[in-house]
């Protein structure tokens, strides 16, 4: 698993349950480290060691948990990067939708080595209703991804309904339901702000640096 994950996972834990919680998970985990690099790859069984581990300490389904970390990413205010490159998706929650398929190749483009899920979103525009497909040789990535787009719903001002319809193999569907585009006043988002620092710095890189 790549580092940035693993970072990310450890930036939401001890960001919003403290640092305390993250030691106990550390040493439950039998990691024989206390923090992951961002840029470094790890054995995917330390990832699932450390959200077993965090399942147990805080008293909570690990779904539960890794719905929390994908909404964590898109709100985390030290963090702006993984809001950015979904905002750029699309300027309304329906565009952001449909450009789902592309979010892998967006996302490597950002950081080469990161390897994510594969997402196909069906469905049809006229009632909202759609089906987002999740491959990856990791299970759970659906969870994180219904966090993801809780928050991003919020970031639009959408209404939408969401739920996990299970695993198949590798491939984990979720159900949106499209309630109202434009339920709310969303976050604000400058596009072209957006434009100058990708001009000033290149592609925003996804990194968690603390």
């Amino acid at each position: 698993m790549h580092g940035l994950i693993n970072r990310s996972i450890q930036c939401f834990i001890r960001d919003t349950h403290g640092a305390d919680a993250w030691a106990d998970i550390v040493r439950a985990a039998d990691l024989d480290f206390d923090q992951f690099e961002a840029m470094l790859e790890y054995d995917d069984a330390l990832t699932y060691a450390v959200l077993d581990a965090a399942a147990e300490r805080l008293s909570r389904p690990r779904e539960m948990l890794m719905e929390d970390l994908g909404t964590f990413l898109v709100t985390n205010p030290r963090q702006q990067a993984p809001r950015r490159l979904l905002r750029f998706c699309g300027l309304t929650f329906m565009e952001f939708l449909h450009s789902l398929d592309d979010l892998h190749d967006r996302a490597r483009l950002a950081v080469p080595e990161l390897e994510l899920p594969r997402l196909e979103l069906l469905g049809y525009r006229e009632t909202g209703d759609f089906s987002l497909y999740c491959r990856w040789r990791n299970p759970g990535f659906g969870h994180v991804m219904i966090g993801i787009l809780r928050a991003m719903a919020d970031d639009y001002g959408a209404l939408v309904f969401l739920e996990h319809m299970g695993t198949e193999g590798c491939c984990e569907r979720i159900s949106i339901r499209l309630l109202e585009a434009a339920f709310s006043e969303g976050r604000h988002f400058s596009l072209s702000q957006g434009l100058q620092q990708g001009r000033s710095t290149g592609p925003a890189r996804m990194e968690i640096a603390r």
